[in-house]
């Protein structure tokens, strides 16, 4: 099977129901953001961190696959589809909280670095920040599932906080942001 399909060759793609859009829809810039923060995981997981966040990576890089699924589906699609749910968000959310429980409490703001692995975990970060926001946008232009938003919030924090836990894991200290560059 080729990888080159030309189909793409006039700027339009399918979506995970068959339909044809726009590279430059809302859509496909929604879940093309999940596609670069999942590159970004990956590279996470290739830069060594411990045993435990590289399982965490592993499977947030999964979950992004059925992400970028449910958001490449409209919710009229008739195609069967396993979409994100609040059992999703809450799972993160208690990992999160047994992650917080081992580290330092945190008192000011922290510089996104450390170690390589932990370094890429808040590149992550950020671009799930992005996909949310393109998720934002896509919703207020047409229905996506509300679980989908909430799970990518939660992502965001809970990568802040593995890669937190990476680093102390690690035995790395966290760069504190320090004032007086004029802010």
């Amino acid at each position: 099977m080729k990888i080159y399909t030309r189909t793409g060759d006039a700027g339009e793609t399918s979506l995970f129901s068959g339909e044809r859009v726009s590279k430059a829809a809302r859509r496909v810039e929604a879940y093309g953001a999940i596609d670069e923060m999942n590159s970004v995981l990956g590279a996470a997981r290739a830069a060594g961190p411990a045993k435990e966040v590289a399982g965490a990576l592993e499977r947030l890089q999964s979950e992004a696959f059925k992400l970028g699924a449910d958001l490449a589906t409209s919710l009229t699609s008739a195609r069967p589809l396993d979409r994100m749910t609040a059992a999703d968000a809450r799972r993160l959310e208690r990992e999160m909280d047994q992650m917080t429980a081992e580290l330092p409490e945190l008192r000011s703001f922290i510089l996104p670095g450390g170690t390589a692995a932990a370094a890429q975990i808040h590149v992550a970060r950020a671009l799930c920040r992005r996909a949310e926001r393109l998720t934002v946008a896509l919703g207020q232009a047409e229905a996506v599932n509300p679980e989908a938003l909430i799970y990518l919030n939660r992502l965001s924090d809970y990568l802040f906080t593995l890669a937190r836990w990476e680093n102390f894991r690690s035995g790395v200290d966290e760069t504190r942001w320090t004032a007086g560059n004029g802010f």
